[in-house]
């Protein structure tokens, strides 16, 4: 059997060491290339046309373009996972969490001073995050494709017609995907059974989930909603670190009450439950009341928390009373935890790829066949208000 190809990656860093080590020490890695290095983003791009990487290592501060100005454009144009590496992207940084919210898949924070000492000693685990990174991302190899200049403006994008696809069968082999090699949400629950087709009717209970771009537009759809509105648990692919802070900002942006979950949380109306970075959320039922969980666990669908890990909870717990909301985000994570959703009966929803700043999961989402509708993400917030109450449906 042929080995796979390697992991394709470009170092963009304005320190000539840098970019030296990281070559020297990531070619000691039989699984990892560096097909270029560049000191500036916009020297990058000249390579990267010739040959598009498959993660891309990007500093902040550079000349001529900053890189979360680079990131930015990148996601807007041809999404490629990064991994922003920087002596400004320290735990608490705004920086940070500024590159996160753009899209970054991670965040490493290098000192100001050692940089030669820290990556000797960090190469294993930068290369774990390019393995993991490039997981995380579209999957495509097209390298030698010549890719459109990246340009100040976001492209317009073709809409997708909101039309229901075609049945696909939806596979559960022993916790984890023949040939991907990675777990499916079998690791963590069952699948919904026949009993978990129809519940007595509750509160409606709505489940979002976001990766790329997420941040940015939960900002939007969270800061238009009040305390009337439904319960809401949310999944953002963000590290642990980062995802207390994030609910904090959500909090101080939206009319509801927005706060990482924690174990055996009540979702109530008016209440946005975010969840924690390393852990799976899980939504559980007690007579007419809803509850969460927080789970340790292997990655599923390659991320922890996972979407389809709470959809899949949500299937079972709250059957025909949950919504399910699929946004912006790179990957399929989400995509077989919301055709569970709507064979257990959910209104299911899908970002459209014009406002999406990465159409991975809505997409993989609509061919599993889970979407019910398709819709901008301006029209979001007021489908969630909808189901505030069950005498307005």
């Amino acid at each position: 059997m042929n080995a796979p190809p390697a992991i394709r990656v470009m170092v963009i860093d304005d320190s000539s060491v840098v970019r030296q080590l990281m070559q020297q020490l990531l070619a000691q890695t039989a699984d990892i290339r560096v097909i270029g290095t560049a000191p500036d983003p916009v020297f990058a791009l000249r390579k990267m046309h010739q040959e598009w990487p498959d993660v891309i290592l990007l500093d902040i501060e550079m000349p001529r373009m900053d890189g979360i100005t680079f990131l930015r454009q990148i996601m807007a144009t041809r999404p490629t996972p990064v991994i922003m590496c920087s002596a400004r992207a320290g735990d608490s940084s705004q920086v940070a969490a500024e590159a996160l919210a753009a899209g970054a898949v991670s965040v490493i924070a290098r000192p100001q001073l050692g940089v030669r000492e820290f990556l000797q000693e960090a190469v294993v685990e930068l290369a774990s995050a390019i393995r993991t990174a490039m997981q995380a991302g579209p999957g495509s190899r097209n390298g030698g494709v010549a890719t459109p200049a990246l340009t100040r403006s976001v492209p317009q994008l073709s809409r997708l017609s909101p039309v229901k696809a075609a049945s696909r069968e939806i596979l559960h082999d022993a916790g984890w995907t023949s040939g991907l090699q990675r777990y499916t949400a079998d690791a963590v629950l069952n699948p919904p059974g026949p009993e978990d087709g129809y519940r007595p009717p509750t509160a409606r209970v709505v489940a979002i989930g976001a990766s790329t771009g997420g941040p940015q537009a939960l900002e939007q759809v969270l800061g238009r909603l009040d305390r009337r509105c439904p319960g809401i648990v949310v999944v953002q692919h963000m590290p642990q670190r980062f995802t207390r802070s994030f609910a904090e900002r959500l909090h101080r942006l939206s009319g509801a009450e927005v706060k990482e979950a924690e174990h055996l949380d009540v979702i109530l109306p008016g209440r946005v439950l975010i969840a924690p970075g390393g852990k799976h959320l899980v939504v559980r039922r007690d007579g007419l009341q809803y509850y969460v969980e927080t789970l340790e666990g292997p990655l599923v669908s390659r991320h922890k928390p996972s979407v389809d890990v709470l959809f899949r909870s949500l299937a079972k717990a709250a059957g025909s009373n949950a919504v399910g909301i699929i946004m912006t985000g790179m990957g399929d994570d989400g995509a077989r935890g919301m055709r569970e959703m709507a064979d257990c009966g959910a209104a299911t929803y899908a970002q459209d790829e014009a406002s999406s700043v990465v159409f991975g999961m809505p997409k993989e989402a609509i061919h599993m066949g889970g979407v019910g509708d398709v819709l901008p993400l301006d029209n979001i917030s007021a489908v969630i208000e909808k189901y505030a109450s069950r005498e307005s449906q």
